[in-house]
Formats: structure tokens, sequence, C-alpha cells
């Protein structure tokens, strides 16, 4: 049997109210995406996937949905997205769509007849609890600050939000939500949309107890993810949800799933489970946290990030597909998280590049990774609109008392804006973007960091990036090769085979910022080599030692 489609594709991921302005409102639109299809084609992306442009108050930049089958005015209109559908096909690319459902927002109209005083078939669309003692439910803190749980007069009972308490948690043990949910994904599907990525599906089933967590954090709350995440009945309704809507169309799909492991993973995605086809795991985005989780400026240890990537590589290799990214809308810029965004910025997100799109799983790149966009260092918290930013830097300043640079330092270096400042086009006002003020400031560096720049440049990381997509497409080796990680414990390489019956990839990246020696293990033999893919400009033998260049990437074709 051939492989499935999108164990070769690769997917680009586009936020659009930062992506491309049309009509100069100073926030990214459907039209804006169509006019820059030629670019990702460009590029070589498989697939759009598309984060929310459902009707949304924007109280969590979309993700707080009020009408499923409405398209946000600001956006455009569904005839629209129907256009960029339709061309998007034409060029052979395929659109996938965010789907949230583990909660709403507090302004659809089925939570607010959920919190009408009479009761009616709407109040169990949510959970509702009791307080206990005069206080909430339980101890479960929200994702971004304060308690899980809001009470509201009307009802005489706390409703649970996840997140932000006008996202209000939908009840998944109500069969009669489950149904509206697959009524709205089909209704999706039917216009010919070609999957979804679940936004925290694996939250969907909540442990009925809900009783207090024991992993306290910030001297207050406690994590909710051992009574919400990977529940007893997550596995029933993905597997109901395929059976009634997914395996009738052909789609890709992509479940995020915090807090879950390989063998977590595997059950989402084996297909003989019949749920879905991968899972985007956090595991290797917590290598740089400590005891204030993200909000730090550590550096990760290269034997932490070989130690999970690899784990992954290896666990997933006979059942189950890996999702590989670096990027996206909730995560600080990868070139200047784990690379180096001042003089190496070029090397160093070819690099990234490199050791990410040679593993095994379906690559996604985030808007902007293609041109090693950087994080973004504004002076005030003013300029910043995220409501987890928000939210941590009151906690910071206000609550605890630190100094407001210190939390602008842990701001900048992993809040989630740095993902969201605009594409940067050209060099002209607002990075090409819009004419209007953008929703969002834009990062100043686009000056020099800009697509305009770098498309017509061989050497720029966007041809690279168009080469590693192109290699993907050529080699099957990268899709089916076994991954094995060598020189484990070399704290400044990374180095990996993917081996079939004939040949053999190596891939070899020096993360550090100076030169380093990279020696072949004796046991690798081959009678010939070709190098596919690298970062400078040099000669392409694989003596038995290899002088790697600061952030050097190297990949040869062994046979």
């Amino acid at each position: 049997m051939s492989e499935p489609w999108w164990k070769k594709s690769v997917v680009y991921q586009v936020y659009p109210q930062s992506f491309k302005d049309s009509n100069n409102d100073g926030v990214g639109d459907i039209r804006g995406i169509i006019e820059k299809l030629p670019y990702i084609k460009r590029l070589g992306a498989d697939v759009i996937w598309l984060n929310p442009i459902y009707e949304s108050p924007n109280v969590d930049n979309g993700y707080d949905i009020s009408d499923y089958r409405a398209i946000q005015k600001r956006y455009g209109t569904m005839e629209d997205f129907e256009e960029l559908l339709g061309k998007a096909h034409e060029l052979g690319i395929r659109i996938i769509m965010d789907l949230v459902v583990n909660h709403t927002s507090d302004q659809h109209k089925w939570f607010k007849e959920s919190c009408k005083a009479e009761k009616n078939k709407y109040r169990d669309y949510y959970i509702w609890k009791d307080g206990k003692n005069g206080k909430e439910p339980n101890n479960w803190g929200s994702s971004f600050g304060g308690s899980t749980w809001e009470y509201k007069d009307s009802v005489g009972k706390y409703y649970l939000h996840l997140f932000a308490k006008e996202q209000p948690d939908l009840n998944w043990e109500n069969e009669e939500v489950r149904n509206e949910v697959y009524d709205v994904m089909r209704f999706w599907l039917d216009k010919g949309i070609d999957g979804f990525r679940m936004d925290v599906i694996n939250l969907i089933s909540k442990r009925q107890e809900f009783k207090d967590g024991t992993e306290i954090r910030d001297n207050s709350f406690a994590s909710y993810y051992e009574g919400a995440s990977n529940g007893p009945r997550v596995h029933e309704f993905l597997h109901e949800m395929n059976e009634k809507v997914l395996s009738k169309y052909n789609l890709i799909t992509v479940g995020e799933t915090p807090n879950t492991t390989t063998e977590d993973a595997i059950k989402y995605s084996a297909a003989s489970r019949e749920e879905l086809n991968m899972v985007f795991q956090f595991e290797h985005m917590h290598v740089d946290y400590d005891e204030n989780r993200k909000w730090n400026i550590m550096r990760p240890k290269l034997s932490d990030l070989k130690k999970v990537l690899s784990k992954w590589q290896e666990r997933l290799a006979e059942e189950g597909w890996n999702s590989l990214y670096w990027n996206n809308h909730d995560q600080a810029r990868v070139v200047s998280r784990f690379g180096d965004d001042g003089k190496y910025r070029i090397e160093s997100a070819k690099m990234l590049g490199t050791l990410l799109h040679m593993m095994q799983g379906t690559p996604y790149v985030y808007q902007g990774e293609e041109l090693a966009m950087t994080n973004v260092h504004f002076d005030s918290i003013e300029d910043y609109k995220d409501i987890e930013i928000l939210n941590r830097y009151h906690e910071l300043v206000d609550l605890k008392g630190k100094d407001p640079s210190y939390a602008l330092s842990v701001i900048h270096a992993k809040g989630r804006d740095n993902a969201r400042t605009p594409m940067q086009w050209d060099n002209s006002e607002n990075a090409g973007f819009s004419h209007s003020e953008p929703w969002i400031k834009v990062n100043p560096n686009y000056v020099d960091i800009n697509a305009q720049k770098q498309i017509d440049d061989e050497n720029s990381v966007f041809n690279y990036y168009r080469k590693l997509i192109q290699l993907r497409k050529d080699y099957d080796i990268i899709t089916s090769g076994r991954y094995e990680l060598i020189l484990k414990d070399d704290s400044d390489i990374f180095a990996y085979l993917r081996k079939g019956e004939n040949e053999t990839l190596l891939t070899i990246c020096n993360f550090t910022n100076r030169e380093t020696i990279f020696r072949l293990p004796e046991n690798i033999k081959y009678n010939s080599y070709e190098l596919l893919i690298g970062n400078y400009e040099n000669n392409n033998g694989i003596d038995a030692d290899i002088k790697l260049k600061p952030y050097e990437a190297r990949v040869y074709l062994l046979k």
C-alpha cells in the first residue's frame, strides 16, 4: 500500500491576523493570504494550517469561538474563504483549519443559554459545579492565571474554564455536545477543507471526580493536567469522531496534546486505533523550563534536547507518527530560543531547520521561520497584546513585587507575542504587512529581515528551507529511514543516522558558536557519499575528522 499523502507533506502555518493585511485596517485577512499563495507555493509547502478565522470576541486571539460556522468579519467573508480554498487547491496546496472544541467563547449562543436562570438543555453543554466550603469546586489553576472556576449568579454554580474565564469548557460527557461538534466538522469538510489541527484535544475528557490537584504552582493553584489531560474517555471520544466523521474523508489530522507521553501519542496516532494521524507534543518545548516553567531566560542543554527528540523518533517509529516543529503561534522564535539571533542568525536558523527536517515525521513551518524571524523586544508592557503575557506581567510585578525590567526580560524570551508580530514581507513601512498601523507592532529588524530580500538570494534562509522541503520529496529515506542517534554524549554536536536497506542518511549539526570537530564513528561504513545539503560553502569531504564551523549543518547520503 502507498504511504498516506500527509507523510510526505510539509505544512506551513498561517496566523491570519499577522500574515498579510489586504484592506489596510491593520489586521491580516483572508484576501491577504490569497495574495501570498504564490509565496507559499514557491517555498514548496503542501498544506496550509490556518489558525482560527471563526467569529470570536478575540479574548484569546480567536481561540474563543462564538460561532463555528461564521467567518470573523475582520478576516473577510465566507466567499473569501471559499476563494482561498479554491485557489489553494488549484496550486496543489491543501488547507487545514483549527478545530477548537475543548471550549467555546462565553459569547457563544450555547453558553448564553446555559447561563439562563431557568434550566434548559444547554445547561449540560458546559461543566457546572457547586462550590466547596465557600470556595471554588477544586484548586485547579487556569493556564492564563487564577482559578479555573468562575461563579455565575444566574445559575448559582461555578463553570469550568481551563483557559480564560471567557473560554468555558464544553462537557464532552454529553452526547449532544459531541454530535454538535461533529456537525461543525462536516460543515467545513463538505466545503472541501483537507483536515484539522485540533486544539488541546486531549483535554476534552475530564476525570469526573474533579479532585484537587497535587502539583501546586505559584504557591496558589494546582495544575489541572492531573484531572483533565488524557482522560478516561478521550480515546473513546476520538474513535467515535473518526468513525462518524474523519473516516469519511481523505484528511490530515493533528491533535495538540499537552502533557502527553510517547505511549499516549501512539494511542492517539497509530493507524490501527483509528483516531488521529499525529499529535503535537510539547516535551522538546519544555527542555528550557525551570521551577517557573517557561518564564525564564535559561538556555536548554543540548543533552536534554537530544534525549527528548531521539525518544520520540525511536518510540513512534513502528507505530504512530511524529509531527516535527520548532515554532508555532504559542512559542518563542526558535532562532532566538535555541540558536543565535545575532551574529550567527542565518547559520543557526539553517542548522535548526536541517536538524528537524531530516527526522521522521511531518514538518510544520511557522510563518517567518523560513526567514529566520526573531523574538521582539518591546520596551513597554503596553505594546504586548497576549492575555497570557499581560496576566503573567501582572502576577510578577503587582502580586510578587518583581522589578518590571525582570518581568519584561522573561516576556522577551518566552512570550507568545514573539511569534505574533506581523510577517516581514519587505523593508517598506510596517514591513509591507499593512499601510495602516498594525494591530501589534512590527519587529524593528524587518528592514534587514524580510521576504523580498531573501526570495532571490540563493544563500538565504528562505531558499535553504526550499531545499530542505524538496529533499523530503526526492528521498524516501527521509520518510521511512530508521532513526539512530550517534555521539550521544557529545555536548556540542547533534548527529544522527536515518537507515534504509541500501543507504544511510547522516545529519550533523553543530549547536555552538565556535568551531568543533566531528569524528565519524568507526562502525559507520559506506562505499560512496554525497553531500545533499549544508549551510556553509565548503569542501564536501567526509574525512574521519570534520571541522565544523559555528552552527554548521551537513547532510550526507551514504551508500
